[in-house]
């Protein structure tokens, strides 16, 4: 009897003791939003946040609008389903158009005729990078007409194809046959590109994600990079074929 009473003697429950944490709710995605998207109030959820990891730009409950500042707004950056909404990533129909919005400042949009022949297929996609060509006829110095070709920009991100802002996922080429492709240029390259737009046929050459932007700049007028033992004609302002000097 003894003996069973010391066996059979239940073992004390281990004591959980909760342990206050300073959180906050935070508005987050409660899906993939594109870019582009109008978002509607299921678009999004309250989640609890650490309070020393919300950042001023989260859209908090302590703020009085909370959902009213994205519901029916535009998606300015994609969103991740449970990432962080802020002010930056959307804008409310009024504000500015879409492409307005995710144009970076001192920066163009301009947009240029494409087709299979001058677009790799119609495989480039939103927020590729490409190099842009202009092809047309010029008169030689013995006097015959040629086709010549001339790169004008390197590195040139495209922001649109058609009217699509982003490519969906999973997508290998875009939809609907757009015929116009938009690109990211500054004020004079985007006047280039309109001149050379007259002039000749724009290619565009896809470059490997693997050049990345080595500059920081952006787009770079070939212009501005030729190197070496030959001489480019400017003529009326638009760079023409180079001839060697040797």
């Amino acid at each position: 009897m003894l003996m069973r009473s010391v066996v059979n003697t239940p073992t004390a429950e281990p004591t959980q003791i909760a342990v206050p944490v300073n959180a906050t709710e935070v508005l987050v995605a409660a899906r993939n939003i594109p870019v582009g998207e109008v978002t509607k109030r299921a678009d999004f959820r309250w989640q609890t946040w650490p309070a020393d990891a919300v950042t001023p730009s989260f859209i908090s409950q302590d703020n009085s609008e909370g959902m009213k500042l994205v519901e029916g707004a535009i998606a300015r950056a994609p969103l991740l389903e449970g990432e962080p909404v802020t002010k930056q990533k959307v804008i409310k129909p009024g504000d500015g158009g879409v492409l307005a919005a995710i144009l970076p400042q001192g920066m163009r949009a301009i947009s240029t005729k494409i087709r299979e022949e001058t677009a790799v297929g119609r495989l480039i996609l939103p927020n590729d990078r490409v190099d842009v060509i202009l092809t047309r006829r010029e008169r030689m110095p013995n006097g015959r007409e040629e086709h010549v070709s001339d790169t004008l920009f390197y590195n040139v991100r495209v922001l649109a194809i058609g009217q699509d802002l982003a490519s969906k996922e999973g997508a290998k080429t875009a939809e609907g046959g757009a015929n116009t492709a938009t690109l990211e240029l500054t004020p004079g390259q985007a006047e280039q590109l309109a001149r050379a737009n007259s002039m000749g046929e724009i290619s565009l050459s896809l470059r490997s994600v693997a050049d990345g932007d080595p500059r920081g700049k952006g787009p770079t007028a070939a212009v501005n990079d030729q190197r070496g033992n030959t001489v480019r004609v400017l003529r009326y302002g638009v760079p023409t074929r180079e001839y060697g000097v040797n």
